[in-house]
């Protein structure tokens, strides 16, 4: 599976640099590209207009790969959705791969002149990705200082052979005969030469680079414009979406409307049939009532005629009734007179109970007196 993938972006890069007028030697470059890792996520880019929305780039989830040049010594981010390219980034020591939540993250890429964005579908693997481009992007840094090393030495190298070669010339002149110059001067020569040979390696090896550079160069601006173009054609798209969405949603709308409406006349014609159905229920009870009426009717009618006996007999029961109460207040003026009495006799009882504990008190002193009399008498008889 990604021996097969290598070889479909390996083709496709070819034909698109041979299509936009590349060389040979850059479909070469492409195809000597080689995946280093391999990862699967949903890929937006920022929208340009407002730089603060994102545009999907992919329908759904397309794969993404890191890809390293061994003849450039570079490293690309490079995510192809069927035959169009949704990523083609360059990596470089300044960039900066920020997790914006457990399952996003986006990096800038200022030669795009755009944001990437890619959504995944689980935390542990947006960590390997963001390992994966710290570690690539430390590699680009060695790389690049490394390269920085290489420049200067070379430039050294040729300060020093320009010093060199005027004390040469200066030596051969001083020493005057070809004998003295071949016997003193051929190591130096030798050096010279061998510097010079150096040089010249080194000066064809940054030519080399240079065009290889501007290749580069040349092959991501045409990359660029063609980002920018599928930029404008997807906002182009977008903008016809969203047209066609706002003209859904009114539609939407108006049915919404029309539905509601739909319900509250429903509703109202429901209303109404509870409205009848209480109406014919209490019509029904209304006329079990005039039913009940009718009856009751008919019985007060059977009663009527029995009204004149009811009457003479209620006369009756009055006039009896008038005698139990004339008799029944004779009785309470008894109970009446007789509570009296009955108080006047408690009272009574009192009184004399009253007076035979005083009559009882002053009798036990009498006795008292009498028996103390007794006792001196009996004395006075025994003093005698």
């Amino acid at each position: 599976m990604c021996s097969e993938f290598i070889v479909r972006c390996s083709t496709r890069r070819s034909a698109r640099a041979l299509a936009a007028g590349g060389t040979r030697e850059t479909c070469l470059n492409c195809a000597r590209e080689q995946p280093i890792f391999t990862t699967r996520a949903h890929v937006f880019q920022i929208d340009p207009s407002t730089k603060k929305n994102w545009v999907p780039a992919s329908k759904q989830a397309v794969t993404v790969s890191y890809f390293y040049d061994s003849t450039r010594n570079s490293y690309r981010i490079i995510s192809v959705d069927g035959a169009k390219v949704i990523i083609n980034s360059t990596i470089t020591p300044n960039m900066t791969f920020t997790k914006t939540s457990q399952k996003f993250g986006q990096w800038a890429d200022s030669r795009a002149n755009t944001v990437f964005g890619l959504g995944f579908p689980s935390e542990q693997q947006l960590t390997k990705f963001a390992e994966k481009f710290q570690e690539v992007k430390e590699a680009a840094k060695l790389a690049r200082d490394r390269s920085q090393e290489k420049i200067e030495t070379s430039s050294n190298h040729s300060q020093e052979s320009g010093r060199e070669t005027p004390s040469s010339t200066r030596a051969s002149s001083v020493n005057g005969t070809d004998d003295e110059k071949a016997s003193h001067g051929g190591p130096a020569e030798a050096h010279l030469k061998s510097e010079n040979d150096k040089l010249k390696i080194a000066l064809a090896q940054s030519s080399s680079n240079v065009k290889k550079w501007e290749t580069e160069l040349q092959s991501l601006r045409e990359s660029n414009a063609r980002l920018s173009t599928a930029l404008q054609e997807s906002a182009a798209s977008i903008e016809h979406w969203k047209k066609q969405f706002s003209a859904c949603k009114e539609e939407n709308d108006q049915l919404r409307g029309k539905i509601e409406e739909l319900e509250e006349q429903c509703n109202e014609i429901n209303k109404e049939k509870e409205r009848n159905a209480q109406l014919s229920r209490r019509l029904q009870e209304l006329e079990t009532e005039l039913q009940d009426k009718e009856l009751e009717l008919e019985e007060l009618r059977k009663q009527g005629e029995i009204i004149p006996e009811l009457m003479s007999e209620c006369e009756s029961v009055s006039e009896q009734l008038q005698a139990a109460e004339k008799k029944n207040k004779d009785l309470e003026e008894k109970v009446r007179t007789l509570r009296t009495e009955v108080e006047e006799n408690k009272h009574r009882q009192t009184t004399l109970k009253t007076e035979l504990k005083n009559f009882l008190d002053v009798l036990d002193g009498k006795i008292d007196e009498l028996h103390d009399f007794r006792q001196g008498l009996s004395k006075l008889g025994v003093d005698n």
